[in-house]
């Protein structure tokens, strides 16, 4: 599929000859369309089966669960650094292609770690594994603020809704594609006594996935001279004293902090749970997981069109509410019918929770700060998943990791998660302007359909936002 439709104007005679700025912005489109396609790869073949892959060299389900969740606190410190490191290189180009290449360097290292099992020859342990998913996470989330200011200059704002709608709904095939068949060739090759040499198989298509992504990235231009500030680290007390609305953006982060940390309790081992205990197989993984990223993408576009009925803070609460019991579903029964249920309720709610929070979020914060907040907002993410995950492996250890202490703790992240809304609850109701975020697809997870950030390019700059009179805290 061409891009190049993405900058032809209806108004310029069929004769005219495109204009050197024309076509260079064709090929940057292209470039980027064709990036974003082999990302989703990568994730779909390499970062989402980690956590399987430590189950696979016996290292245990607490090592598991914890890949899923420590490494993302080394990508929410690293990414505080992305301003310093573009303002060294002179270049946001150079920092991103930078932290792509070493996630090649780090599947291709996973690559390694597989080949030497299968062969016989070395293991590595959990410390080992964690470092490398920590790496790739660091170098992930610190491209991050320097891609989201990169693609804003090169997409015109007159078609990046458009633009970024088809290139997101690319890279989520191509994330699901690459799930779908690493689920297969994984069973296929445990079938026959070769589960590793699948995992090896997989990280090396993972890793050739970001080498083409890479070469895409470098296909890109970059406008110069590049005026890169520092992380404005007082933009959340400034946020405090500048009204309202700026406090709803505090308020929020707030909220979705302690609901990471809830969900994140339970969250990093439904993986070990599903094959350690349920010995599910890696057919009935994936079926799982696909429903549920699948619901969350197939319902995502319902949900802006009722978020322009509604409005984004009613959203929310659906949202909010919606994410509650879909842990503790795994209580009520195990049979693969009512997981399949649970799951597709719980893409659905977590598309809602999502779209909701970064509508409101985004809106609340002028487009000139929201690269250093969302960042700042990122780091304390990271930092309330490993607080979660750590609370949810005491659990595990005090209770010998044993089948019901999972169901137990499936239910108590819902209870931590109703708890949360009375911090919902404390944020205003504030009017919002926009109804569509295109999001980037970091990871696949089990029980929330996937781990996505917006794309602030995507996200029209609202001059004028008031807040209803219904401003009052709740």
């Amino acid at each position: 599929m061409s891009v190049g439709v993405f900058t032809e104007s209806a108004s310029s005679p069929a004769i005219a000859r495109p204009s050197r700025a024309s076509v260079r912005c064709r090929e940057n489109l292209r470039a980027s369309y064709l990036d974003g396609a082999a990302f989703g790869g990568m994730v779909g073949f390499g970062e989402t089966w980690i956590p399987a892959f430590a189950l696979a060299l016996n290292l245990g389900e607490y090592a598991a669960g914890l890949t899923g969740s420590i490494p993302l606190l080394a990508g929410g410190i690293m990414q505080t650094i992305s301003p310093w490191a573009v303002g060294k290189l002179g270049s946001r180009k150079r920092w991103v292609i930078a932290c792509a290449t070493l996630q090649i360097v780090t599947l291709y290292a996973l690559l390694m770690a597989a080949m030497t099992s299968w062969l016989g020859l070395f293991q590595i342990n959990s410390l080992t594994l964690l470092g490398l998913a920590a790496v790739y996470w660091g170098a992930g989330l610190a491209s991050g603020p320097a891609w989201n200011t990169w693609i804003g200059t090169l997409v015109p704002k007159s078609i990046r809704p458009r633009f970024f709608a088809m290139r997101n709904r690319t890279s989520q095939l191509f994330v699901f594609l690459g799930f779908l068949f690493g689920g297969i060739l994984l069973q296929l090759f445990e079938d026959r006594n070769q589960t590793i040499a699948a995992f090896a198989l997989l990280f090396a298509i993972a890793g050739s996935c970001r080498l083409v992504s890479v070469l895409m990235l470098m296909r890109q231009s970059e406008a110069r001279p590049i005026h890169q500030g520092k992380l404005q680290w007082g933009t959340l007390v400034g946020n405090q004293q500048a009204g309202s609305e700026s406090r709803t953006g505090v308020r929020l982060i707030v909220y979705l902090v302690l609901v990471q940390a809830a969900v994140q309790m339970a969250g990093p081992y439904f993986t070990p749970f599903m094959f350690s205990k349920l010995g599910f197989s890696y057919y009935e993984f994936v079926m799982l997981i696909s429903v549920s990223f699948l619901s969350k993408v197939i319902i995502l576009p319902f949900w802006g069109k009722l978020a322009r009925r509604i409005g984004a803070w009613r959203l929310m609460w659906i949202g909010g509410v919606g994410i509650v019991p879909m842990s503790a579903g795994w209580f009520v029964s195990q049979q693969i019918g009512w997981l399949l249920i649970v799951q597709f309720c719980s893409g659905a709610m977590w598309a809602a929770y999502e779209l909701a929070f970064f509508l409101i979020f985004l809106d609340a914060i002028p487009e000139q700060r929201r690269t250093d907040l969302l960042t700042i907002f990122n780091l304390f993410n990271a930092g309330a998943s490993v607080g979660g995950a750590l609370l949810g492996s005491a659990w595990l250890l005090a209770w010998d990791a044993s089948y019901q202490s999972y169901l137990y703790l499936f239910v108590i992240s819902s209870g931590f998660r109703c708890v949360t809304l009375l911090f919902l609850w404390r944020v205003p109701r504030i009017s919002t302007g926009n109804f569509q975020i295109g999001f980037r697809t970091l990871a696949v997870r089990p029980n929330t359909g996937s781990f996505s950030l917006p794309v602030l390019s995507s996200v029209q700059d609202v001059s004028s936002k008031q807040s209803s009179d219904d401003q009052s805290t709740r």
